[in-house]
């Protein structure tokens, strides 16, 4: 056994909310939430967060609920290690540290992949709006919605991380609060940028990006 199995793995409240304070924080800094609408949606988003590091570092509550079925099929494990805890890993019976399997290294792509957008949507949104302009160009040439598809990406890296009930449960939920967010959007961008909007919408998907050479909006009739 090694030696971080023998370190407590739970109870460590001080890492919750050092961990909660730093992604929300963090993604805060990018969202900028402003109408009624983004506070619900960043709340979320944020109590996404705080979920999934409660059940990380303070109390499993989804391995004292499925305590029964795992104790019947997994015996001798002894789910309470903080290795044991990725789920996934353990699960599957993958052998090794579990930080360094296949889904932790994707979990961390996703993660760091999804506040790089973040950070680069921003900015460039932040651009066009101190501009009053449609903000098209950079990754907004690609996708609709990049700072909502980050995430989206953010949240399903901590997934495959560590996959809760609760952020199971809140994720197709948090899902389709950005996709209604999104729409809502377009409808307020249309009103106010008219035809311009509509030849950018028309060449440029909505969350999933466009791979290859962007075609600006001008070239639309």
């Amino acid at each position: 056994m090694e030696q971080t199995n023998a370190l407590p793995a739970y109870g460590l409240w001080g890492l919750v909310i050092i961990n909660s304070v730093i992604f929300i924080a963090f993604a805060f800094s990018f969202f900028k939430p402003q109408t009624k609408t983004d506070w619900r949606t960043f709340s979320a988003f944020s109590a996404f967060i705080i979920a999934l590091f409660v059940e990380m570092y303070g109390i499993p509550l989804s391995i004292f609920v499925l305590s029964g079925w795992l104790a019947a099929n997994y015996p001798g494990i002894n789910f309470l290690t903080h290795d044991s805890g990725h789920l996934i890993h353990t699960l599957l019976r993958m052998k090794g540290d579990p930080h360094f399997d296949v889904f932790h290294i994707l979990s961390n792509v996703f993660i760091f992949g999804g506040f790089l957008t973040l950070s680069y949507a921003w900015h460039t949104l932040w651009k066009a709006q101190r501009e009053r302009k449609l903000a098209t160009t950079g990754l907004y040439a690609r996708m609709r919605h990049p700072q909502y598809g980050a995430f989206i990406l953010i949240m399903f890296g901590f997934l495959l991380q560590w996959p809760t009930l609760v952020t199971l449960f809140m994720f197709p939920i948090l899902v389709f609060m950005y996709i209604r967010l999104a729409l809502r959007e377009e409808k307020v961008a249309h009103q106010e940028f008219g035809a311009e909007y509509e030849r950018w919408a028309a060449v440029t998907p909505r969350f999933f990006p466009k791979i290859g050479s962007a075609q600006s909006p001008a070239h639309v009739r």
